[in-house]
């Protein structure tokens, strides 16, 4: 029976049991598992973590781990350019798109508010989650830490936070959103782009105190849902102060 010395850094602390918390511990293994697979058998998914140091050197997910061997395991590096010898980490995605699990709709909403591209259907399954993540480029937001660990998905990212307004400035922190925000320029329920349209064209569509009241509009491109900036417009604005006011 091999050994290997672990210490894990930071919010993967999150994920560990408490006994094993900001503290070195030890993990025996049968005969050599890439560090990856270590990884994640004690309850970290791939996509959480940005470095590994092996007795001080950095190597990939697909260093096969030797007996003795004293291994340090960290997230995302914030504020620290650590790109020279970082041998894990997958390249950035052009754009940063995100794909919701089932749990996190009311996320996905307030995502879209603030403009950013979020696929979300409350009847996808874990596989068809895992597949849309990397055909279509979009980062992985789950609550099911199991399902980061599919081979499938590279980008991806476990949400903490049980709010929804927490877990949205959980996202914006994380990836550094607060200066790509773009408020309310997506359809709320399809995810689709708005563009202004004559008050002239959907006039038939509206409610007589709605056509009274309101001259701006906006269709959705994709679901031809109608917007107008009524009491919901105002609601919304607030609750985007609120989210960028935290940040």
């Amino acid at each position: 029976m091999h050994r290997a010395h672990l210490r894990f850094y930071a919010e993967l602390n999150d994920l560990l049991p408490e006994s094993r918390r900001q503290r070195r511990f030890t993990r025996a293994f049968d005969l050599s598992p890439s560090i990856k697979d270590l990884i994640e058998s004690l309850g970290v998914p791939h996509t959480e973590v940005d470095l590994i140091l092996v007795d001080g050197q950095s190597v990939g997910f697909d260093y096969r781990v030797q007996n003795g061997d004293t291994i340090s395991v960290y997230p995302v590096f914030e504020s620290l350019d650590i790109s020279p010898i970082v041998r894990v980490r997958p390249r950035p995605l052009r754009l940063t798109r995100f794909v919701l699990d089932v749990h996190l709709g009311r996320l996905a909403t307030y995502l879209r508010m603030l403009g950013f591209d979020t696929l979300y259907r409350n009847d996808l399954q874990d596989e068809e989650l895992a597949h849309l993540s990397r055909a279509e480029e979009r980062i992985l937001l789950t609550r099911d830490q199991g399902l980061l660990k599919r081979n499938l998905v590279t980008h991806g990212y476990w949400v903490r936070a049980t709010r929804p307004m927490d877990q949205a400035i959980e996202v914006l922190r994380r990836f550094d959103l607060s200066g790509a925000v773009t408020p309310l320029c997506r359809c709320l329920c399809c995810n689709g782009l708005l563009e202004p349209v004559a008050k002239s064209d959907i006039a038939h569509r509206l409610e007589p105190g709605t056509l009274a009241c309101y001259d701006a509009f906006a269709i959705c491109r994709a679901c031809d849902r109608v917007y107008w900036q009524g009491s919901h417009y105002q609601r919304m604005l607030r609750l985007i102060e609120r989210l960028l006011g935290e940040l």
